[in-house]
């Protein structure tokens, strides 16, 4: 298999279409262990992506103000091969309720409203009947919470159809919708909220929704690729949206769909590397403070829970999400769109950040789930470059070995032959997670190794077992034998 090596964080910044992103960033060098995790995280994509027939994912890592690794897998077109990158654009679906939330924090420390107020103080329009005795009126803290009892959506069946309402549309529908919950009673996500607040911008600032985003926060981040009013310019660099897979194979091409009044919830356009400088943002202002599209200490009041779920383990800043795990806390958003699913988490104390785009409405992106490929990231690449910042490199293995790295395919299953956290070993690459059921390889001699018992649980009796690798007259290995059963070489 093709091996894909780079010197991450060493050298000048630059970009490779389909490639990582190098960087440097002094006392920080590609190590073995980051290596060889990166490697896993990539061939466990193309496995995953091979086997689900899925079209199209961009990912990125940034660690503090930089973009340490970026690379798009598959094809942005498939009928026109068009490659993924780092750059292609997605509708990034209800992401754009960060930017909503900080523009409604901009807004309420020019003094030009309070979070506490009824919305329709400022919003006279609004019209939605509080059916619920004693309930306090809907304040702009419950909209940018999820916890303002109204419907979650404008009355109409536009996640379906495609029709998303005007301004206007949005106004008059209101008159016939209530409550769901009381105000403040709890989480209740609310697209229908976030275009609201779109509508208070407007009246706030004098500027449309796009107008504000687009000059208010993405020009002074440098998110030239992103947008609210999406510029025929960009179309040749937005990925094509795909449905879910069907059972014979197929998935559904979804049109350009304009969210037009509920562009706050879900309307925003960007990049991995525009999202890279959105986290970097955030990065830099948590660490440095100052102010810069925001107060620091504004961005700190965004990203606390200010309501909690059941569980203690998710809860909802000021537009961004929060969960709690036992290795680190995570805010961000995920995003889904016709024809897109996008997901975007920080962790703070750590200072890095994880962006996961795709262009189906299957592929798995977000935290908390069986094949995340966020989860994978940030459990398998970031433990290495925490090390690596603390000095432990890994350990490099025998690089004459290297012919032996590859994808091998027979009838059960495939095997996928790497170095792995200072071992060559053998790992099942289709796995939900490789890395709880690799079986290293002990060398005996010449080609030929032997199965180690790493997990119990998992290795089937093959401890002590021969594997052997033989070659063809072209140097290259033409068939991997585990005792008698053969593979021969695949790629994905």
């Amino acid at each position: 298999m093709k091996r894909l090596i780079c010197c991450l964080l060493i050298g000048s910044l630059f970009t490779t279409m389909n490639e990582r992103v190098l960087g440097e960033r002094k006392g920080i060098a590609l190590t073995p262990r980051v290596s060889q995790n990166l490697d896993l995280l990539e061939v466990w994509i193309k496995a995953r992506m091979a086997f689900q027939g899925q079209p199209g994912v961009s990912i990125g890592i940034v660690d503090g103000e930089e973009l340490i690794y970026a690379k798009g897998f598959g094809f942005a077109n498939v009928e026109k091969k068009r490659p993924m990158t780092p750059g292609t654009l997605y509708r990034i679906a209800s992401h754009s309720k960060l930017f909503t939330a900080i523009a409604i924090m901009q807004l309420r420390d020019e003094g030009k409203l309070r979070l506490d107020d009824p919305v329709k103080d400022h919003l006279p329009e609004f019209s939605i009947a509080i059916k619920h005795p004693g309930a306090r009126p809907v304040t702009i803290r419950g909209l940018l919470t999820h916890s303002s009892g109204i419907p979650r959506e404008a009355a109409s069946a536009y996640w379906q159809d495609f029709k998303f309402p005007t301004t206007a549309e949005v106004v008059e529908r209101m008159k016939n919708q209530e409550t769901i919950l009381p105000s403040g009673d709890r989480f209740k996500y609310s697209n229908l909220a976030y275009g609201l607040m779109g509508m208070i911008i407007e009246k706030k600032s004098g500027l449309s929704f796009a107008e504000y985003v687009e000059t208010k926060i993405m020009k002074p981040l440098g998110m030239d690729d992103s947008s609210v009013a999406f510029p025929d310019a960009h179309k040749s660099k937005l990925a094509v949206g795909y449905g879910r897979r069907m059972p014979d194979g197929t998935r559904e091409v979804f049109p350009f769909v304009d969210a037009h009044a509920l562009a706050a919830a879900t309307g925003v356009t960007s990049s991995v590397t525009d999202m890279a400088k959105f986290v970097s943002w955030q990065l830099r202002l948590r660490e440095k403070g100052g102010n810069e599209v925001l107060a620091a200490a504004t961005l700190r009041q965004m990203q606390r829970p200010h309501l909690i779920g059941d569980n203690w383990k998710h809860g909802r800043g000021l537009g961004f999400g929060v969960t709690y795990t036992e290795d680190r806390d995570l805010v961000g958003h995920g995003g889904l769109y016709p024809g897109y699913r996008t997901s975007t988490n920080v962790s703070m104390r750590e200072g890095i950040g994880v962006i996961v785009f795709g262009n189906s409405l299957d592929v798995d992106v977000y935290p908390g789930s069986t094949w995340s490929i966020s989860d994978r990231i940030f459990e398998w690449v970031i433990p290495a470059l925490k090390k690596a910042k603390d000095g432990d490199k890994g350990e490099s293995v025998n690089p004459d070995w290297n012919p032996l790295i590859g994808s091998y395919r027979m009838r059960y299953w495939d095997n996928h032959v790497m170095f792995l956290d200072g071992e060559l070993v053998l790992l099942n690459p289709n796995a939900p997670d490789p890395k709880q059921s690799y079986t290293p390889l002990e060398h005996v001699s010449g080609t030929t190794f032997k199965l180690m018992n790493k997990f119990r649980s998992v290795n089937y009796g093959s401890e002590g077992e021969p594997v052997t690798f033989e070659f063809g007259p072209d140097g290259k290995v033409k068939q991997l034998k585990i005792v008698d059963i053969v593979s021969t070489p695949i790629e994905f």
